[in-house]
């Protein structure tokens, strides 16, 4: 599976050792940045291109890091086409995938571990969409407020 990470200066560290377990475990790893440690960068500029390379299927799924993981969560939802969400627990990131079709998993770097951090994103990454009707029903809706906000209409 190819993943895509991306982090700005606050999760900068975690990032490194969350790309080296990953290529450890055999996935194949797009950095989207920083590829440096810059404490004055902002973290849109770096979430985009990730977020982009997840909506347009250059990765399979994304994980960004920032300092609590909400900065990248709201930008990344900002992308058509990314269903990004702030996760803490395993349950979460399994259950995003399963049920929502989650294809881009947000976590804080200052306030979890880089072990719980390997954990949620192997949950994450190991889980697969369920596409049982129930969930698909809810994922169009989903799809549809996206569609009908890129148009300018209501719902």
């Amino acid at each position: 599976m190819k993943v895509g990470i991306a982090a700005d200066h606050a999760g900068f560290e975690q990032k490194k050792l969350l790309m080296s377990e990953l290529m450890g475990a055999g996935y194949q790893v797009q950095d989207y940045g920083a590829l440096a440690y810059d404490p004055a960068d902002d973290y849109p500029d770096i979430i985009i291109p990730l977020a982009r390379a997840v909506a347009n299927k250059e990765v399979e799924r994304g994980i960004a890091v920032c300092g609590s993981g909400v900065g990248v969560s709201i930008a990344a939802n900002k992308i058509p086409g990314v269903r990004a969400a702030l996760i803490t627990d395993t349950y979460s990131a399994h259950q995003g995938v399963e049920h929502d079709d989650m294809n881009l998993l947000c976590v804080g770097g200052r306030v979890i571990g880089p072990m719980l951090i390997w954990e949620l994103a192997n949950a994450f990454l190991q889980a697969e969409y369920d596409g049982g009707e129930r969930f698909e029903r809810r994922l169009q809706k989903v799809l549809a407020l996206e569609k009908h906000a890129l148009m300018g209409t209501k719902q």
